[in-house]
């Protein structure tokens, strides 16, 4: 149930973001946007022009959400590592699966360009966001210099999207874990390799 103090707007943007969530497009229907916030009979067309106007922007209150929960790991404290790390083990609802990737996979939303524009334009900026971490990375010898920062970045978000799946699939977060942690070895070996090569090669930087 909403707070009391929520405006009619707002609880109705709030019900339909969880719809789309657990539904889809197609399953949200005026009939259980009105049900889910408790507006009255005609609220919806009060205050938005329709289903198509209150789902944008429930989409873009999502997106709006997702990238600034990616941006508070992604730009906070620690190396480019610990901070992709922290992308990737943030805390998730994984066997509910990724409020923004489930829109990608809806056909109504995908069909209409101004419903996927929210989409697209989040994924693309948690993308180049881990894009320049990588980039970033490379320069202070965290990650070997052959990585590609936006090739790493796509890496990282079929990882998470993927994960999604093979939980739902599995009924376990098990195999989103497996994912999360394959990949961050990944990353991590090959600076570590990197580092033990220099060290070979210059054996008076090791100490000895």
């Amino acid at each position: 149930m909403y707070s009391g103090r929520m405006s009619t707007p707002e609880r109705l943007i709030e019900s339909t973001r969880e719809l789309l969530w657990e539904r889809g497009y197609v399953g949200t229907s005026p009939k259980a946007i009105l049900e889910r916030s408790g507006a009255g009979q005609g609220s919806m067309y009060h205050h938005f022009k329709g289903k198509p106007d209150l789902a944008l922007a429930a989409i873009r209150r999502t997106a709006e959400e997702l990238r600034a929960a990616a941006e508070g790991v992604l730009g906070g404290p620690g190396t480019p590592y610990e901070r992709i790390e922290a992308y990737l083990l943030r805390e998730r609802d994984v066997l509910r699966g990724c409020p923004v990737g489930r829109l990608t996979m809806d056909p109504d939303v995908i069909a209409s360009e101004e419903l996927r524009a929210p989409v697209d334009e989040t994924i693309a900026a948690i993308r180049a966001r881990i894009a320049q971490l990588v980039e970033e990375g490379k320069r202070e010898g965290q990650f070997a210099p052959s990585l590609d920062g936006e090739e790493i970045a796509a890496a990282v978000l079929a990882t998470v999207q993927g994960g999604y799946v093979l939980a739902r699939a599995s009924g376990s977060p098990a195999a989103f874990d497996a994912g999360v942690r394959g990949l961050l070895s990944l990353l991590a070996a090959p600076a570590r390799a990197d580092a033990g090569a220099s060290r070979c090669e210059h054996p008076e930087r090791s100490g000895r």
